[in-house]
């Protein structure tokens, strides 16, 4: 058991330098009109270039401002290969192609900065006409894409509800456009578009169940260790199960709050917080073994501080209102199985070892260290990159 000892302080040697959170996914937003008008608009964040894209800092104006003409038309140049390896499209089930995008800097605000730092994407748009002969559309995230892609559409100026993150490798929904181009002159709902709206929301849904679990497992390994700080404790089920509702509580509070906009907190101060979470829960485990009711006190301000940095996550997908329950629910949800498969592998590679004193020492006090080092790192790493 000695060797599972050696282990954990190994993992904590290489986890430190693994990355909390992916970079943001590519949105597609595709606009059809009534009157043939069609556009498809992708934005590309210039950090997606660099080879450790979280490291690099935004494109503010002053950094953007600071760019020679060569320096500028290289980061285009980077952005449409970079769609060219993420993306292609088709129209009735045809043939896929890459749309000719038109390429530009655009300056979107964020919470994050003041108005006159606003941060710098670059936007391409293709445009076409799209008449009652274009009966679908479709789009597939290429095998050798970086980043995710966001599928996501506008029928004469109106947001649909569906939302389909797609992975590399995989086609998107088909877009049904000949009732859109048929029907498009009414505007009354019948009960096949209220059953075609409950299947949009439940897409969604569905998309963003997946897209939350995937931010715990694998991507999301502070907060896979963080978890594993709240099972080391005890093996007890009252103990664990009230630690990990009292954390789901508040992580829904926040996550939702924050999501709707009615709370918010810079990134760069959320990220310090909870990687110190994963800190002292894991030395609260070492110097006072054992459950108390404290420990909940603890876990709910903890699990307050990781549902702003679940929203975090969540906003990078811009969601549209029509959407935003759907994405919202799913992706909380998405989290929840998350934590729970941790917890359960977490019990499988460990239910073999009976005593508890074994345990203890074997277990609960190398991996408690282990993860109390990876936790101290990230937040010596995550407070410098705040203040210097």
């Amino acid at each position: 058991m000695r060797n599972i000892a050696v282990l954990l302080i190994s993992f904590a040697c290489s986890v430190c330098f693994v990355q909390a959170h992916p970079i943001p996914d590519i949105p597609i937003l595709s606009s059809f009109d009534s009157n043939g008008s069609m556009s498809i608009r992708v934005e590309i964040d210039p950090r997606s270039f660099a080879e450790d894209p979280e490291e690099e800092p935004y494109l503010q104006r002053a950094a953007f401002e600071g760019l020679d003409d060569a320096e500028r038309k290289s980061l285009v140049g980077n952005a449409g290969n970079l769609v060219e390896q993420a993306l292609r499209v088709r129209f009735n089930q045809g043939v896929w192609f890459l749309p000719e995008f038109r390429y530009e800097f655009v300056s979107k605000s964020s919470e994050e900065f003041e108005v006159e730092e606003n941060v710098f994407f670059i936007r391409g748009t293709y445009q076409h006409e799209a008449d009652g002969n274009v009966t679908s559309y479709q789009i597939h995230a290429q095998e050798e894409a970086r980043y995710d892609l966001v599928f996501t559409n506008v029928l004469n100026g109106k947001r649909q509800k569906r939302v389909h993150v797609l992975w590399p490798g995989e086609k998107s929904f088909i877009l049904d456009l000949a009732s859109f181009f048929r029907d498009s002159a009414s505007s009354k709902i019948t009960a096949k578009d209220k059953s075609s709206d409950r299947a949009d929301t439940l897409s969604t849904f569905l998309s963003f169940l997946r897209q939350g679990f995937v931010h715990v497992v694998p991507l999301g390994v502070d907060h896979i260790l963080f978890v594993l700080g709240l099972f080391l404790l005890s093996r007890k089920w009252i103990p664990l199960l009230l630690q990990v509702t009292m954390f789901t509580v508040a992580h829904t509070i926040t996550l939702g709050l924050a999501t709707l906009g009615f709370v918010t907190l810079e990134s760069s101060i959320v990220e310090p917080l909870i990687a110190a979470s994963i800190s002292v829960v894991a030395l609260e485990n070492i110097f006072f073994p054992g459950y108390k009711p404290r420990r909940l006190i603890i876990v709910f301000v903890f699990g307050l501080i990781h549902g702003l940095g679940f929203a975090g996550a969540l906003s990078e997908f811009e969601l549209h209102p029509t959407s935003l329950v759907a994405g919202l629910f799913g992706f909380n949800l998405g989290v929840e199985a998350g934590q729970l498969a941790v917890l359960f592998i977490a019990f499988a590679l460990t239910v073999f070892i009976k005593v508890e004193e074994d345990y203890r020492k074997f277990v609960v006090i190398p991996g408690s260290v282990a993860i109390a080092i990876v936790g101290a790192y990230w937040t010596v790493e995550r407070l410098e990159r705040l203040f210097f």
